[in-house]
């Protein structure tokens, strides 16, 4: 698995304004349940993993977790971030906030461009998913890319066509829904199949 250390793109912020959602209690109940499941496991202070949800039907912007915050404690909300856009061929994220947005906007942004049907994006990170999607038949990036990079949003984008749960080869998974309780509940059955495939592999010895 990946370490992360930071944003690899620009970010101009168009205000600082802190996120002002009552949706924002909802995302930061799903941020608890991956730390404590371990789908977003610590890196130092900081959790590794990325959520967010679409602002408004028909439209790209979205709310998301600010870079470098760890998810063990109670979350304020200027630990989230709005994204109004992204030039994805240029490396820039606009946002709105008082700290970078995650270092995944940009992916969270391409497939709220490409899947208007999706209203959240959970990407997560677990040792037992990114075992099994052979076995589930889950689609996965052909390879391993760099966390943040273009060339990551890219290969996400060449396997998305309607699916709602994807692996990042050697990196994590992205869990989509109409809600945020869709993608979350997905990340964990997803999670809970693949734990129950090894433990039949380890049963047969």
């Amino acid at each position: 698995m990946e370490k992360h250390g930071g944003v690899k793109f620009d970010t101009k912020f168009i205000g600082k304004a802190v996120p002002d959602d009552p949706r924002l209690e909802v995302l930061k109940f799903w941020c608890g349940e991956f730390h404590r499941r371990n789908f977003a496991p610590p890196y130092g202070e900081f959790s590794q993993g990325n959520l967010s949800f679409r602002l408004k039907e028909g439209e790209n912007a979205f709310i998301i977790t600010g870079s470098q915050v760890g998810w063990k404690d109670r979350l304020s909300d200027d630990k989230f971030v709005i994204v109004t856009g992204c030039d994805l061929s240029e490396g820039v994220v606009y946002a709105a906030g008082l700290r970078d947005p995650s270092s995944e906007s940009m992916m969270h942004f391409a497939i709220y461009q490409r899947r208007s049907d999706i209203q959240a994006v959970f990407h997560g990170h677990s040792r037992e998913v990114l075992s099994c999607p052979d076995k589930l038949a889950i689609r996965e990036t052909r390879e391993k890319r760099p966390y943040g990079s273009l060339e990551l949003v890219e290969s996400v984008l060449e396997i998305l066509d309607q699916e709602m749960f994807v692996v990042l080869k050697k990196h994590g998974f992205i869990s989509m829904g109409k809600t945020m309780r869709e993608a979350g509940e997905l990340a964990i059955r997803i999670h809970r199949m693949c734990e129950a495939l090894k433990d039949e592999k380890r049963a047969e010895g």
